[in-house]
């Protein structure tokens, strides 16, 4: 398997970045665009790495329904789009008014792509999954939220969703921002695909301190002896230092090409 780093927080050499997250999956002759931050950047690293994103990648994958993951959507046209169906609602944090979803209708999304819509996961291929939502059975994670919707409500994220790839009897597990918790998308993964060997978890682990959370999540990796972590874009700092001491974590930048 390889994934490409289109978008990401750091920019790696020659390559642009912003806040968001956007990587190109190849595996077993699938391509996959994983996220597309919220601007053109993961076009034009593409090509800087020679992809034609228009012409060779025919299946996005949108992890959740936030700006910084999905409104490079803009960009494109005439794919198949898998997602959760809860992306298109506005969201908000709390105490502010500006719209941190997707800044796309559904009826704009309906007519620029071929929609797949999935609460369940999802057979992209026989060893490509999209997980669709994800229970939430820890007690550590997805307890609290910043965020709300349109009317008030605390908004959990629920459409939050992951990839899981199936390769030598070994999972693989790429994650947006993991707002329904990293130890409970691995869960479920291994639950989907009856696989509990994890070879890597990468992506987003939305976790910002030092604290109980993030110390269950090491203690949960170890315990399903997942040494292959690439915790990146929504990660904090106190969260990478509290990772590196346990694991030999590398950061995501712009441009790297990962292979597996």
């Amino acid at each position: 398997m390889k994934i490409t780093i289109l978008t990401e927080n750091c920019a790696g050499s020659v390559f642009l970045a912003e806040h968001g997250l956007s990587y190109l999956i190849e595996h077993e002759g699938e391509k996959i665009l994983f996220d597309t931050g919220h601007s053109d950047v993961f076009i034009k690293n593409a090509n800087k790495l020679g992809v034609d994103i228009q012409k060779e990648i025919n299946t996005v994958v949108l992890s959740h329904g936030h700006w910084d993951h999905g409104n490079g959507l803009n960009f494109l046209q005439n794919k198949t789009l898998i997602a959760h169906p809860n992306i298109f609602i506005k969201r908000f944090r709390k105490n502010e008014q500006t719209n941190i979803g997707l800044n796309l209708p559904k009826t704009t999304l309906e007519q620029k792509f071929n929609l797949i819509l999935k609460e369940t996961p999802y057979y992209i291929s026989d060893t490509i999954i999209f997980l669709g939502q994800i229970p939430r059975l820890t007690d550590f994670e997805a307890n609290t939220t910043n965020f709300i919707d349109e009317s008030g409500a605390p908004d959990f994220v629920l459409d939050d969703s992951a990839i899981a790839i199936i390769q030598n009897n070994e999972l693989l597990i790429i994650t947006g921002c993991s707002h329904s918790g990293i130890c409970n998308i691995i869960a479920y993964a291994q639950k989907v695909t009856g696989i509990n060997t994890v070879k890597l978890v990468l992506g987003g682990f939305h976790l910002k301190h030092n604290n109980q959370q993030t110390k269950e999540t090491i203690s949960f990796l170890k315990k399903n002896n997942i040494n292959n972590i690439y915790p990146s874009h929504c990660t904090a700092l106190p969260a990478l230092v509290a990772f590196s001491a346990d694991f030999n974590i590398e950061q995501l930048k712009t441009g790297m090409i990962l292979n597996f």
